[in-house]
């Protein structure tokens, strides 16, 4: 076989020293890491909500404060919000939307932006809480030994544990979230049998009720308020919103152990051996076009049911099942970082023979202002990490820059999204589904220009399409809605959504300036999701069933929301990028113009997708398929400015925030496709000066973007420094301070704590190893060879449905190995300058060498 064309049906030689990845039963199931490298530890109780340990099924979840004489469980169910199904339409809209295209055909960008203000709409709904359960140990817990204490969240078991001694008597709790069994199960145990004695109550920031019942129960109902804190206004003063309930059973086990209720609202044990505590919560939420005032779901019966069902399984059993139900999806990808003697000797970046050096070297106009070294470091990863908070690994990056809390933070985003979303469960929010507060910043809602994407980004490489399954479910909410905004507002076909959005799939524009309000592409963007599960998982029914006509929703608002500008091009008009506004040329600061690059970017994308799931389904000559191909010829194109970057809006405006935390108009890059190093050099070379000018420094999901843009560019370097960037330690009681970061937990923080950048750092760690098309798969494209000098990265999900592992030493690709289970595959593979075609067949694994050699090939039983 030579290195141009590789056909790999038969048997090849063995590979050397035991680096080979053929997984255990020739199937790719890979190695499970060991316990050490999966914990996030924490040496002492939470001193703030950031400090504590997040654990969670999906629906409901938990942050664990780990207090001794206290302890919080703060507790969140994802279905309680504000408000009730809103009218997310205005008739006034067309009048203003004819006067704004009207001031922006005549360039008064200005004047077009303070009229837009009448486009915009109400703000979300908020996101809840539920409330609190407290246990109170007493003065026996006061004083306790230090240097015992431990409270560790372990990724592997989706379990928080907490132990510490006093007076000899060791004590240990154990959390998790149950998805099988739909409860929060907390057990409390002793070594010393009878000495656990401790108060257990409920409370509430919302307006609840709870009472204690004889036989270890107490009994939550509350209601979420119906509508959102002012400026929302309702035409009912005070409408009924969701209503919830909660149930919390206690057990406890020994001679001695008693339960009593006191106050009738608290349970107090005394003396008992263990104890566990089973708490089950529901609401009233029909879904978001039922309003609560009319819903038939009974939550206290809900729970009740739940809390019956699981009282009559073991404790060992209920979390025998929650493991096996987890370790399905955690288990599937593994990864492994170290370093190597050689990392600290001067390396030349895969990014040199992969393009983008070329790029640089040609010329990049900002890269003296902004590029600087990273600290070098010899040391290799920690072997004692466990017996090391994690905070202080944190702080210890800059100079150890421990692969190893990579590793962790990789799987910590993995962990996050199998812990608050999964089928049947809302979407994971601006938070996911953890939340302290009444009124959490930014609403905790769902932003549609960056954020509430990010949060799936890593779900299909990282193979968690199940988790992505609450995602489509919110988009054809959306598309309902959608329709009528589009219809009123725009006198549009199709279906639309903007910036902003909540429980109950509002689609209309935020409240307020335009430069955050007023934005199309909300819906549009959502729907790349659906082509992406696609070419990922290649099911065909979903893509007839539920993508195709959501996507053919999307292109038709569209196809008619675009009009014909400047040159006879397809233009959107009224048109922002994201948060960010320009100065025009008479000076004053503006955010609405006309063909943003985000906008016609994702347009572009989304009529890809439309051709390319016609092509499949069979329908390439349907008539609205050809219109989206004419269309397709007319966009307005991406455009380089004066200063080598790429243009953010359609003209070159002066920015007047060079470093804006938006990559809006790198969208095409990343995560787009319509850049590529291998179609359009141009374009790259100038998305390297648009990252140059926007500088490294920004929130943390803005840094893990960047992260991203630069792995798509093969930058191993660049990438790398991003990561850097992000881990550092932020501190809660001055957040002010930072700008980007994580806690003490590993939450990433804008600050302050937003979820995406949790999610975005996976997926661009899993770009920076393997990345595909639908034609090709490039194996460690931004690989840090000098800083994770060896490394193995098993389970990913390339285009195509392909699995990939790959081992590599010293900094070079030791071996890959491929399978695809149910079709057959042809892929261009690349690793540096190599590249061949490989031709897989379904139900084979298929071994590469460095040289993309065959190697070896097994059938998977």
């Amino acid at each position: 076989m030579d290195r141009k064309s590789v056909v790999a049906a038969g048997a090849a030689e063995e590979v050397d020293d035991g680096w080979v990845v053929v997984p255990r039963s020739q199937q790719l199931s890979p190695a499970v890491e060991s316990d050490e490298t999966l914990k996030i530890v924490c040496l002492e109780p939470a001193k703030h909500w950031t400090d504590a340990l997040p654990i969670g099924n999906g629906r409901l979840g938990a942050m664990v404060w780990g207090g001794v004489p206290t302890e919080t469980l703060q507790l969140n169910e994802d279905t309680l919000w504000t408000g009730v199904p809103g009218d997310y339409t205005d008739p006034k809209v067309p009048g203003v939307l004819a006067r704004v295209r009207e001031l922006v055909d005549q360039s008064k960008f200005y004047d077009a932006t303070q009229a837009a203000i009448d486009m915009d709409d109400h703000p979300s709904d908020v996101y809840q809480l539920l409330g609190d359960i407290k246990l109170e140990f007493g003065d026996s817990h006061v004083t306790y030994a230090t240097d015992t204490y431990l409270r560790e969240l372990d990724l592997d078991t989706a379990t928080v544990r907490t132990k510490y001694v006093i007076e000899g008597i060791e004590f240990t709790r154990e959390y998790f979230s149950s998805n099988p069994d739909q409860v929060l199960v907390t057990k409390l145990s002793t070594k010393k049998p009878g000495s656990l004695s401790f108060t257990v109550y409920f409370d509430s920031k919302m307006h609840h009720s709870s009472h204690a019942k004889d036989g270890g129960q107490i009994i939550i109902e509350g209601s979420c308020p119906g509508k959102r804190i002012p400026p929302r206004v309702y035409s009912n003063d005070n409408p009924k919103g969701i209503q919830f309930s909660a149930i919390l059973d206690l057990q406890i086990g020994g001679e001695k152990g008693v339960i009593e209720t006191i106050d009738g609202k608290r349970l107090k044990v005394q003396d008992s051996d263990w104890a566990v505590l089973l708490l089950s919560a529901s609401s009233s939420f029909d879904g978001p076009f039922v309003n609560p005032a009319d819903s038939t779901k009974d939550p206290a019966a809900t729970c009740l049911t739940a809390i019956n069902s699981a009282k009559k399984i073991p404790y060992s059993e209920i979390y025998a099942r929650h493991l096996e139900d987890y370790q399905k999806l955690f288990h599937r990808v593994t990864l492994q970082l170290s370093k190597n003697v050689k990392a600290c000797k001067a390396i030349t970046p895969h990014s040199t023979a992969c393009g983008l050096h070329h790029l640089e070297k040609n010329g990049n106009a900002f890269a003296s202002k902004t590029s600087t070294d990273l600290p070098k470091s010899s040391l290799s990863g920690r072997n004692d990490s466990a017996l090391v908070s994690t905070a202080d690994r944190v702080k210890t990056f800059k100079i150890d820059e421990d692969p190893s809390l990579v590793t962790l933070l990789f799987h910590f985003g993995r962990y996050l999204l199998i812990s608050c979303s999964r089928p049947g469960t809302q979407i994971a929010n601006l938070q996911g589904i953890w939340n302290k507060d009444i009124e959490p910043p930014w609403d905790c809602a769902q932003h549609l220009n960056i954020n509430l994407q990010m949060n799936y980004w890593p779900a299909v490489p990282c193979d968690l399409s199940e988790c992505q399954e609450p995602l489509f479910d919110y988009i054809s909410s959306l598309a309902v809605n959608g329709r009528k905004t589009s219809k009123v507002n725009y006198e549009t076909g199709g279906w639309v959504a903007h910036q902003v959005s909540d429980i109950w799939a509002k689609t209309s524009p935020d409240r307020g300036n335009p430069v955050w309000a007023l934005w199309q592409m909300g819906g549009a963007w959502l729907c790349t999701h659906l082509w992406e599960q696609y070419t990922f998982t290649l099911d065909k029914a979903f893509l007839e069933k539920k993508a195709y006509p959501l996507l053919e929703g999307c292109a038709t608002f569209l196809l008619d929301w675009l009009v014909e500008g400047p040159g006879g091009y397809l233009v959107t008009n009224p048109s922002t990028s994201p948060e960010h506004e320009f100065i025009a040329p008479d000076g004053k600061k503006a955010s609405v113009s006309y063909s943003t690059t985000m906008d016609m970017a994702i347009i572009k994308e989304v009529f890809s997708a439309m051709e390319s799931a016609a092509e499949v389904l069979g329908r390439s000559e349907d008539d609205f398929i050809k219109k989206i191909k004419a269309a397709s010829l007319k966009l307005y194109p991406t455009k380089i400015a004066r200063d080598g970057s790429i243009m953010e809006w359609a003209q070159d405006f002066e920015d007047p925030d060079v470093h804006h935390r938006h990559l809006s108009h790198l969208f095409g890059l990343f995560p787009g496709h319509s850049i590529s190093l291998s179609k359009t050099p141009d374009l790259c070379k100038a998305a390297v000066n648009s990252l140059y000018k926007r500088g490294d420094e920004g929130p943390g999901w803005s840094t893990v973007w960047k992260m991203a843009l630069w792995a798509r560019l093969h930058s191993s370097e660049h990438a790398y420094k991003l990561i850097f960037e992000l881990i550092k330690l932020v501190d809660p009681d001055h957040e002010a301070d930072y700008l980007g970061g994580v806690y003490s937990n590993l939450f990433t923080a804008h600050p302050p704590f937003q979820i995406d950048a949790n999610f975005g750092f996976t997926a661009a760690v899993a770009e920076m190893l393997v990345q595909s098309t639908e034609k090709d798969l490039f194996l460690l494209p931004a690989l840090p060879r000098d800083k994770w000098g060896n490394g193995c990265i098993e389970g990913l999900k390339a285009r195509g449905g392909v699995t990939v592992n790959i081992c590599w030493k010293e900094g070079e690709l030791h071996n890959a190995t491929l399978l695809v289970r149910n079709h057959c595959a042809t892929r261009r593979l690349h690793y540096h300058v190599t590249a061949v075609t490989a031709k897989l067949k379904a139900g084979y694994t298929y071994t590469f060498s460095k040289e993309l050699k065959c190697i070896k090939w097994a059938i998977v039983p």
